[in-house]
């Protein structure tokens, strides 16, 4: 049993299964690539979570958040290059820890990266809820308070859960089932769709900052950090900052925790490497050129809103369309307001599109059932039950969760993904140390070792329950693996094998 916990997956066998019939459609070149690394980074970081963490975690200084999480996302990125150059199939941080750490890792972060799109895009569609809302009430147009939002939130000031008076968020299942409609189709028509949306998301980010500046009062911009640079804890106990009044660790630190959501776009492109026409290329180009153009727009749409609008005055559920109601562009609300759905739209097809890549490495290997998770389309060549058994779960998160909560659950979640992957790439230099890299990580091992610490550093800087939903998530998960995955493995059967021809 301990022989198939830690058996790792050859690199040959992984190449192996990018041929026959039973594999996606290589039609995805670096332009798409890195539109879909924007697709996903563009988008909620932006149009919601800049108002939740300036507003309860780091004030202006939310732009320091965004470049410490960018800091940090640097040496992840290049390491997902330099891993997904090598192994460019599906199944992103999953399949790079079962070439280097085992079967049993490979589980865990698997389960985790699971837990990890499915709330992601719960979390987006909840952010595209809120913007539908605040640009059909540009029309006088109001839902009934029951379908608007979920039936409970969290007040970070008292540190208690509170009844909002509704049954669920309506807008944000809708959304959801749609996405997993357009993905059921075809990679080929969700690609297109996602670059229209992100021309689309692109224009109306520049516009915020080219007429958000023109009304910045740099009084706004006082005091600079109001919850303290630091913001550092241990499993939510701080150890060095502030805290809010209900618990909770605040300042640069513990902004750029919850800010870190924003940046998982770039990961996702490495689930893609299966269907990139030349993935040692285009793969590492769109996982960097992606990170550093959403960085800068990040950084440069934060002073623009903390600019215009005091911090403690900024609507959480609706940050940028809200600040240009305030100062009186009522116009540049309704262009916003839509591009802001456009983008938020095209973020929540890619994490939708992510997830079922996941099921199917995990399905290929045996640790969830073939027949669902890794049934490919025979029009579409689309992993399709797994989308929609995805779409329907997003849905359901989407509708009934409320945004804090959702938000800080997938930041731990994608953090620990990333701790795993730069653990990869210090593996396998020392494994395969003559193996072919069409892209290295620059400055070894500086780089993989300072993007575990940087990673760890944001995960003991979220508060103390996100562990322990994380333990609980991987808890659930184990119990799966040992009472079904282990057992249907496909690397136990070729253990098996192995053993009975050497008996």
């Amino acid at each position: 049993m301990r022989k198939q916990l830690f058996a790792k997956k050859p690199l040959s066998l992984l190449l192996q299964e990018m041929e026959g019939e039973n594999r996606l459609r290589r039609i995805l070149g670096p332009v798409a690539l890195t539109s879909l690394g924007i697709g996903a980074i563009i988008g909620t970081g932006i149009f919601v979570l800049t108002g939740v963490a300036a507003a309860d975690k780091a004030g202006p200084a939310i732009m320091l958040s965004f470049a410490v999480a960018g800091f940090a996302c640097i040496f992840a990125a290049m390491c997902y290059s330099e891993v997904a150059s090598m192994v460019p199939v599906a199944g992103s941080a999953y399949t790079y820890a079962y070439a280097t750490l085992g079967e049993l890792f490979a589980w865990i972060i698997g389960w985790d990266l699971i837990l990890e799109y499915a709330v992601a895009s719960a979390t987006v569609a909840h952010g595209w809820s809120h913007y539908f809302q605040d640009f059909i009430g540009i029309f006088g147009i109001h839902l009934p308070l029951a379908f608007t939002r979920a039936p409970f939130d969290y007040n970070i000031d008292t540190g208690a859960f509170y009844t909002t008076g509704a049954l669920f968020d309506l807008p944000a299942i809708l959304i959801a089932l749609l996405i997993t409609a357009i993905l059921v189709k075809g990679i080929r028509e969700s690609a297109g769709f996602n670059t229209t949306m992100v021309v689309i998301k692109l224009a109306v980010v520049l516009l915020v900052i080219v007429l958000g500046f023109q009304y910045i009062k740099f009084e706004n911009w006082i005091p600079f950090a109001p919850y303290g640079y630091s913001g550092l804890s241990v499993f939510g106990k701080t150890v060095w900052g502030m805290t809010s009044s209900g618990g909770a660790p605040v300042g640069v630190l513990a902004g750029a925790a919850m800010i870190f959501f924003a940046y998982i776009g770039f990961d996702s492109v490495s689930t893609h490497a299966e269907e990139a026409k030349n993935p040692r290329r285009d793969v590492p180009i769109g996982i960097i050129t992606s990170l550093i153009v959403c960085t800068v727009l990040y950084i440069l749409v934060a002073g623009v809103i903390t600019g215009m609008v005091p911090y403690n005055k900024i609507n959480i559920d609706a940050p940028i369309s809200d600040a240009f109601r305030q100062v009186g562009l009522g116009w540049a609300q309704f262009v916003i307001s839509a591009g802001a759905m456009a983008g938020i739209t095209s973020v929540l097809l890619v994490m939708m599109l992510s997830q079922p890549r996941v099921f199917l490495a995990m399905a290929r290997d045996g640790l969830v059932p073939e027949s669902i998770f890794g049934a490919i389309h025979d029009k579409f060549r689309t992993p399709w039950k797994s989308t929609i058994i995805t779409g329907i779960f997003v849905a359901i998160l989407g509708g009934l969760l409320p945004l804090r909560i959702l938000a800080e659950l997938v930041n731990i979640g994608t953090l620990f993904a990333f701790v795993v992957v730069c653990s990869a790439v210090l593996i396998m230099r020392r494994m395969h140390p003559n193996a072919e890299r069409p892209f290295k990580a620059p400055l070894y091992p500086f780089t993989p070792i300072m993007g575990i610490i940087t990673c760890l550093m944001l995960m003991f800087s979220l508060p103390e329950e996100n562990w322990l939903r994380l333990f609980i998530w991987l808890a659930l998960g184990m119990l799966i693996y040992f009472f079904y995955g282990r057992k249907h493995s496909v690397m136990a059967k070729m253990i098996a094998k192995e053993e009975a021809e050497n008996k």
